[in-house]
């Protein structure tokens, strides 16, 4: 991190981790001096270009070439891209203001660069062409085309969900909107290299499912990821299978649909989240975030839809720590899976005083952590307690990018005591430090809806 880049410590501490410094709380610093010493700055834009003609645009302000903190400006704007990166997803990205800040990402986000890991996500493996930075002036960036979809809400008829983690997966049986039928499965699908054991696994469990009803009229599944048209572009779930047989996933949803006979949608599991929160409350504007394997998270507009933004908040920074925690997967620090995730839980529970069997899975070392909890274990309720904080001032960030009426909280790591620490933590933050976004309403669902809320509004994802 540049070090003119001011880093703030927050009012409220996670036990764990002193040395936690908030995004929100920083990016808020810079634009208080940037107020204060450079008259409000020059504007800067960024346009997010993803096939086809849709365009997200994000504004911000940063201080002028030549002024004494001008050099600030690169970790600000890094941090913010890196963000909007994850959020929307971009084939080309366009940034308009000073040159010299568009060329350091430009050079930042290449080939072999920094976040080659996210040059080559955006580019060859989710969009299927090369990644582009294009430095330019603030009036040649691209105007705002977002594009909506309705997603989702269709009850009607017996329909299968299903819900597929990196830990576990869940399967319901739904007739008419209501679960006759639901049921978790713990397996290890990252480790696994052969295609045919996921296929295997994910019929089983659908086979399972629709023998629970008379018939079945249609399908619908999350899973951590990118997909485009029921084809998982990439997802931590496969990460065992080697790049030569990929293929065989990106079609791993029309083999089931084909054996299965019926219409099958395949989602994010983020978005299902949210589609889950919005279908509950009854209302829109809704940020549904799943605290699992990693952290997924979904959105639905005030306008009640879905976008073909990407949602990934797994690889979005969150905390600015320049020795935060390194995500193994993109090799970056400070974003979101190692906070709001069981990656987190695992993180601190040395520090918490906690053992964890090194032969467990991965759910049942959770598992094991969360027994702790209900138990009144100190360190385990350390670790809660800091998650808590986490969300509080990670959720003051992401709504500096989305608008919000609603957050909901779900997921392994919300279940028994640590889902109300995790919301009383987030709460008491939120009204301290950000009174301005307490009307912003938090919630966990019931303990039942937690663990299978997910593949319940799965199954409404298909149109019969």
């Amino acid at each position: 991190m540049n070090p003119s880049f001011e880093l703030i410590k927050p009012r409220f501490m996670p036990s764990l981790d002193d040395n936690f410094r908030p995004a929100v709380l920083a990016n808020r610093h810079f634009l208080e001096v940037l107020d204060r010493e450079a008259g409000g700055g020059v504007p800067l834009a960024l346009a997010l270009c993803r096939k086809g003609k849709a365009v997200s645009r994000f504004e911000t302000r940063v201080f002028p070439e030549g002024h004494a903190r001008f050099s600030s400006n690169f970790a600000y704007v890094e941090r913010v891209f890196k963000f909007l990166l994850w959020q929307k997803g971009a084939a080309k990205v366009y940034v308009g203001g000073p040159l010299a800040i568009g060329q350091y990402l430009q050079e930042i986000y290449s080939e072999h660069g920094p976040r080659k890991f996210d040059f080559h996500f955006m580019g060859e493996d989710v969009y299927g062409v090369p990644f582009m930075v294009i430095p330019c002036a603030f009036e040649d960036v691209p105007a705002e085309e977002e594009i909506e979809q309705p997603l989702g809400g269709n009850l009607k008829g017996y329909r299968i969900g299903f819900d597929l983690g990196a830990s576990d997966r869940k399967v319901s049986a739904v007739v008419d909107g209501k679960a006759i039928f639901s049921e978790e499965v713990v397996w290890n699908p990252v480790q696994q290299s052969d295609p045919e054991y996921h296929y295997r696994e994910v019929m089983a469990s659908l086979k399972k499912a629709a023998s629970m009803m008379p018939r079945v009229d249609a399908i619908g599944g999350s899973s951590a990821g990118v997909y485009v048209n029921n084809s998982a572009r990439i997802a931590s779930l496969f990460r065992g299978v080697p790049k030569e047989r990929f293929g065989e996933i990106r079609s791993l949803f029309a083999r089931i649909q084909k054996e299965m006979g019926v219409p099958l949608e395949v989602v994010n599991d983020g978005e299902v989240t949210a589609l889950a929160g919005s279908m509950s409350l009854e209302d829109t504007g809704v940020l549904g975030v799943a605290l699992g394997s990693s952290e997924a998270a979904g959105y639905v507009t005030l306008s009640g839809h879905i976008t073909d933004w990407l949602n990934e908040l797994a690889f979005a920074p969150i905390d600015y720590n320049p020795d935060g925690p390194i995500d193994e997967w993109s090799g970056d620090r400070g974003v979101g899976s190692q906070y709001f995730s069981q990656q987190c839980v695992f993180r601190l529970a040395p520090q918490a005083g906690i053992e964890i069997p090194a032969d467990m899975l991965n759910a049942d070392k959770l598992a094991y952590v969360q027994k702790l909890l209900e138990n009144g274990h100190e360190g385990a309720e350390k670790i809660w307690q800091s998650m808590g904080v986490y969300l509080g001032y990670g959720l003051a960030h992401y709504a500096q990018f989305y608008k919000l009426k609603h957050v909901l909280i779900l997921g392994r790591c919300t279940s028994g005591r640590g889902g109300q620490m995790l919301l009383e933590g987030a709460r008491k933050v939120l009204a301290s430090e950000f009174p301005e976004l307490t009307p912003i309403n938090i919630q966990l669902p019931d303990e039942k809806s937690r663990r299978v809320g997910q593949s319940i509004a799965a199954a409404s994802l298909p149109q019969v």
